[in-house]
Parts: structure tokens; C-alpha cells; sequence
């Protein structure tokens, strides 16, 4: 008997305090709506929360949800003028010929770099794919979709590394038409 009354405090007080949560959550549910909102009108494609610009412009009151503007995109002329002031700000920051070249030729070695690691990279992936029947691993043997499923990951890693390679060749492709008019 002496524990329950050990125990009683706190049950009271549990009880106390989700009656008091409770209450205070209806008050706020049952309060929100009557907070003090402007009446928002629409005058053609424009709104406004002004009663006397409404009746000015023969606007018409919104009832209901609310409004949300999305600002529009900077314009086109916008943009372009401060594309403009950018490029007439480089104009004397042009690159030597001669710098231009080791820049390219950087480029070129970079390029031809990684097209070496992808091409032994797709090579390592083509031997261990084993044209679409690699050695099973571990509880492959018991549990068939486990193979198929990193059959599939080869596939698309195989895939991936192709796609990789022709567009390494296709920048050393670009790098090599590009010089040769800069040579011109």
C-alpha cells in the first residue's frame, strides 16, 4: 500500500500535465482562426491588402485560402547588361598564345591521364564481369538473386565507365580541333 501511495504523486502529476497539453492545444487550434488577418484583393493579375486601392481599381476580395507571389525571374536585359559589363571588365585579361598552348597541352595531359584509368578500370570490370557469368561469390551459390543483382551492378558499372570513356575522347576530340585553329 505504501508504494501505491509512493507512486500516486507521480501518476497525478503525469495526468496534470497532458490535461494542461491538451488544453493548450485546443486553445491554440480553436484560437488561430480569429487572428487578426488584412483582406487581400485581386486587381487583375496584381493583389493588394489596401481597401482604398481595392475601391480605387475596382479590385475584387479573395476569399478563402491564402496568397502566395512568387517574384518573376530577372529579365533577359537585366542579365545580358551584366553579362556585358563582365565581359568589358576581361577584355584586358586576354591569354597569351603561347600560354594558351601549355594550358592545352595541361588539358590534353590530364584528359589522356584519365582516359588511361577508366580504359584499365573497364578492362578490370569486362574480366571480372566474364561476358555475363562471373565466378559466384559467397552465399550466391544458395541465394540466386544476390548473383543477379551484382551481375546487373557490374553491368551498370561497365556501362558507366564506357560512357566515361567516349566522353574523354570526345574533350580530346574538342582539345585537338581547338589547337589546331589556334596554330592556324
Amino acid at each position: 500500500m505504501s508504494q501505491l501511495q509512493n507512486t500516486l504523486p507521480w501518476v497525478k502529476l503525469a495526468a496534470l500535465a497532458f490535461f494542461a497539453f491538451v488544453t493548450f492545444w485546443a486553445v491554440g487550434l480553436w484560437h488561430a482562426p480569429l487572428q487578426a488577418q488584412e483582406r487581400i484583393f485581386r486587381c487583375g493579375n496584381e493583389y493588394t491588402n489596401s481597401a482604398q486601392a481595392a475601391q480605387r481599381n475596382d479590385c475584387k476580395p479573395i476569399e478563402g485560402g491564402s496568397v502566395t507571389v512568387v517574384q518573376p525571374p530577372k529579365t533577359a536585359a537585366v542579365a545580358s547588361a551584366g553579362a556585358r559589363s563582365a565581359n568589358s571588365a576581361g577584355t584586358g585579361s586576354k591569354v597569351e598564345t603561347s600560354e594558351q598552348r601549355t594550358r592545352d597541352a595541361e588539358a590534353r595531359q590530364i584528359l589522356e591521364a584519365e582516359l588511361r584509368k577508366a580504359e584499365t578500370r573497364r578492362d578490370e570490370l569486362l574480366k571480372a564481369y566474364n561476358q555475363g557469368e562471373p565466378e559466384k561469390v559467397g552465399k550466391e551459390s544458395r541465394n540466386y538473386q544476390k548473383y543477379l543483382d551484382r551481375v546487373a551492378e557490374m553491368k551498370a558499372n561497365i556501362d558507366r565507365v564506357e560512357s566515361d570513356i567516349a566522353g574523354l575522347r570526345r574533350e580530346l576530340g574538342r582539345l585537338s580541333v581547338a589547337s589546331s585553329s589556334n596554330t592556324r
